[in-house]
């Protein structure tokens, strides 16, 4: 569909690569929602952990006001089901079923090879550590292997191999949406940053902050090399959110809209598109950036 229409109009195709981060994802809508409002296609995703969540949802629909509404819908039981936690053995806090049955509801037994923009999610192979990405088969399925978080969530098996958070190995996928086929590269980072751990974990005081913190090591190691195949890098200052402040999508999903608003000459002048008029916002960033 993506290349079809770089051939038939002569436009550079443009990819967006979603990174994981919890609820700070959330700011990913924001971002969708600014970059349609202002004219930039969206040719291709690929999204890793809740990078993969919000791109699935866009993918599958291209309707940003129903992304936005399932996401400012969302509660932090939906994803975290706390009041089913069971006393068991096998090594982690949330049964499967719960996920599976949110996210099967959630996109009705699509195919990611259905989906109206080419998709792709990103999980890590239990076993070799390498970064698998899921380009068919179950739209649902992808997603819950790609947000497989360790101790959190059961690993998934996928395609013979057992699948867990893609942030393990390809925190925000720009080299993956390139080789989809994007001319223009934008990558949405929320969450790879370094943590002084040994900080951190005296003032964490719940197992979800230790295990996001580690995995915000993690990924800034990771992410440093694969976003420099990014032609533009958005992050959205979201990083002051804790991993489950889905209570706070209002202010996340403004958060990824503004960032889109502060980069606009940048990113319309990498995809080869017009600047649109500029709205009262528009001109409000401009005067922002006229103070510094």
């Amino acid at each position: 569909m993506a290349s079809r229409a770089k051939k038939v109009s002569g436009r550079k195709t443009v990819g967006l690569a979603l990174g994981g981060g919890g609820a700070r994802g959330l700011a990913h809508v924001g971002v969708i929602r600014a970059l349609r409002r202002a004219g930039i296609p969206i040719d291709y995703i690929a999204g890793t952990s809740m990078g993969a969540l919000v791109g699935a949802f866009y993918a599958a629909t291209q309707d940003t006001e129903a992304l936005e509404a399932a996401f400012l819908r969302l509660d932090r039981r939906d994803v975290m089901p706390i009041g089913r936690i069971l006393a068991k053995k096998d090594g982690v806090l949330f049964r499967d079923p719960e996920i599976a049955e949110f996210l099967d509801k959630a996109f009705d037994e699509r195919r990611i090879e259905s989906c109206a923009v080419p998709f792709a999610a990103v999980a890590t192979d239990v076993k070799t550590g390498e970064a698998v990405v899921l380009k068919n088969g179950s739209l649902a399925g992808a997603v819950r292997a790609s947000i497989a978080l360790p101790i959190i969530f059961p690993p998934v098996a996928r395609e013979k191999r057992l699948l867990m958070d893609g942030g393990f190995s390809n925190p925000v996928p720009a080299d993956v949406v390139r080789a989809m086929g994007a001319d223009v590269v934008i990558a949405v980072d929320v969450t790879s940053r370094w943590v002084n751990i040994a900080d951190e974990l005296v003032s964490v005081k719940n197992l979800y902050g230790i295990v996001s913190n580690a995995l915000s090591v993690v990924e800034y190691q990771i992410s440093r090399q694969i976003l420099k195949t990014a032609d533009l890098v958005l992050r959205p200052p979201v990083l002051q959110y804790g991993w489950l402040s889905f209570d706070m999508a209002p202010r996340l999903i403004t958060a990824g809209d503004e960032e889109v608003g502060m980069n606009i000459e940048k990113i319309c002048r990498a995809a080869g598109v017009k600047r649109p008029n500029e709205t009262a916002l528009d001109k409000f960033f401009a005067f922002l950036r006229s103070g510094t």
